[in-house]
């Protein structure tokens, strides 16, 4: 090789090791190793990988884009959002994966109520985001069949009978594909139904298009604001030609909203089945004040809504959902659970398994030795907020973590709420001027104080793990299966059964529940013999725990 030659090959490494040096950032490195003999890669391809960083001055000689003009901004556009956000957080905008089902018209910004759409009946009676979705949400709903197969064991025996014939039933829960299968379930055994969301972030748009496309009337979809929340429980109550006689509520809102606006149509209700804390609360509120004047069926404190959907729900869905939006490591990290119910137990376990240092607050002396006896320091919020780097509220209560304590967090922790209502954490506090609100990617929030630090808020303070990630379908079906008991028992009760007052589930229906889910498990049952019953006071049958029996 000539002298020459070899100036040149020595000059052109030297350049070529200048222009990587230049480029500090790890993943413009690697793009510049495995892009240069591929010069004709799309731009597009790289977006998502590239988008996600701060970008440097490329490598000329070694990658090429066949627009060359073509910079990438600091912020992707609305596609690249789009595209940048389902690649980190699946189910941060939708629960479907299929690519076809996320490219349609569905993206668009207008209002679902701007829109005019009919299902395959000619129906319009409905509104959700977008009624081409309906085959998506078909397949989430037959997914989640498979997985709740008590309930469709439950649907299989009652159908015949149509113990909910004539029962007109107005519905506000999460609308998912579990609860999908629960208001197919209902319709199945002789119900109409109308239904409405109760988390503005929770409902999965293809499942309500999926039951809008079945004929029942749904209004929802995920991302509503305030006022079309209202609007859509009052679409659901009032409409011509029909009306309810039966109420299936999670939260209270639906029941409040009747009992407000029209009274004389809440008088005419047979009976309410409440799931939530909170819509139980307001109910013994009504009760106690004289006000109640239809039965109320108290689902959240039965066996099989506690023990299970509670517990065992939170202690795997928290994680999902704090994982899926931030993607925070927990081992080593201080972490304050509020609350040590059923809901705060479950999420405490979880957390402890994956190494994090765990903290609870309580006001209940019980639950709080609970939670001694279980491992975990018992603190004030005040003592420990300095230094955590998650709070979790789980109460029921309101402004659990109030805006001096958020003062006081330090730069990067996380917030977020695993209760049903968004009164836990004092988001109103935080919309003011000299606080600056940051979208990250859908339901995950930078709120910014003057001094720059940043406070990771989720789900605006609303339930994170229905907001951002989903929850197990197994655990779910028993809810759901306990729910469809309770409103057949309510609406055949005979006249002087309930009065105007909130009751518990029957304790033979609980086992009911349960025993329904077993073969699940291949679990068998041990039976008493008659004179072990006998000994015991039991009937063979059951039920085999009295009612204040604690589980």
């Amino acid at each position: 090789m000539s002298e020459l030659a070899v100036g040149e090959a020595k000059a052109e490494v030297k350049q070529a090791s200048k222009e990587v040096k230049e480029s500090e950032n790890v993943a413009e490195k690697y793009s510049a190793m495995t892009v240069s003999k591929n010069s004709e890669m799309n731009m597009g391809d790289l977006t998502t990988v590239l988008s996600a960083v701060p970008t440097h001055k490329p490598v000329k000689k070694q990658i090429q884009f066949v627009e060359d003009k073509q910079e990438f901004s600091r912020f992707p556009t609305k596609t690249g959002r789009r595209s940048l956000s389902r690649s980190i957080s699946q189910s941060s905008t939708d629960s479907y994966s299929s690519a076809a089902s996320y490219t349609d018209s569905s993206d668009d910004e207008t209002s679902p109520r701007d829109k005019t759409q009919v299902n395959v009946k000619g129906s319009s009676d409905f509104c959700v985001k977008n009624i081409k979705q309906a085959e998506f949400g078909r397949r989430e709903i037959e997914i989640a069949e498979q997985d709740m197969a008590a309930l469709i064991s439950l649907r299989k025996r009652a159908q015949s009978e149509k113990p909910l014939a004539g029962a007109k039933i107005v519905g506000c829960t999460h609308i998912t594909a579990q609860t999908a299968v629960l208001i197919e379930t209902l319709v199945a055994l002789g119900a109409q139904c109308r239904w409405t969301a109760c988390n503005i972030y929770s409902t999965q748009n293809e499942v309500a298009a999926a039951l809008a496309e079945s004929g029942v009337a749904v209004f929802a979809w995920k991302g509503e604001s305030e006022d079309d929340f209202w609007w859509c429980i009052d679409r659901c109550v009032n409409t011509e030609g029909w009306q309810p006689n039966m109420i299936l509520d999670d939260g209270g809102d639906l029941t409040h909203w009747m009992y407000k606006k029209y009274p004389n149509v809440f008088k005419k209700i047979r009976g309410i089945v409440e799931e939530s804390v909170t819509g139980v609360h307001r109910l013994y509120q009504l009760s106690k004040a004289g006000k109640l004047c239809v039965p109320a069926m108290n689902v959240n404190d039965s066996v099989t809504k506690q023990k299970f959907d509670n517990l065992y729900c939170c202690r795997e869905s928290i994680l999902d959902g704090l994982k899926r939006t931030t993607d925070v490591m927990f081992g080593g990290k201080q972490v304050v659970v509020c609350g040590y119910g059923e809901v705060g137990k479950g999420c405490c376990a979880a957390l402890k398994a994956l190494g994090a240092i765990v903290y609870v607050t309580e006001i209940d002396p019980i639950c709080a030795l609970q939670g001694c006896m279980d491992g975990f320091r018992v603190v004030k919020l005040n003592e420990i907020i300095r230094h955590a780097d998650v709070i979790i509220t789980c109460t029921g209560n309101k402004n659990v973590v109030t805006r001096d304590q958020l003062d006081r967090m330090k730069n990067g922790s996380i917030v977020c709420n695993m209760g049903h209502s968004n009164t836990e954490i004092d988001v109103t506090s935080l919309r003011t001027p000299e606080l600056t609100w940051e979208r990250v990617r859908p339901q995950v929030d930078h709120v910014i104080w003057p001094d720059g630090k940043r406070v990771i808020l989720l789900a605006e303070g609303r339930l994170l793990n229905l907001s951002c990630s989903t929850v197990p379908t197994f655990v779910l079906s028993i809810t759901a299966t306990t729910q469809a008991l309770a409103l057949i028992e309510l609406y055949n009760a005979p006249e002087g059964r309930y009065k105007q007052d909130v009751y518990l589930l029957p304790k033979k229906m609980d086992e009911y529940v349960a025993s329904l889910h077993l073969a699940t498990f291949d679990a068998h049952l041990t039976e008493l013999s008659d004179d072990q019953a006998k000994y015991l006071g039991l009937n063979k049958n059951g039920p085999f725990k009295p009612n204040y029996y604690r589980y």
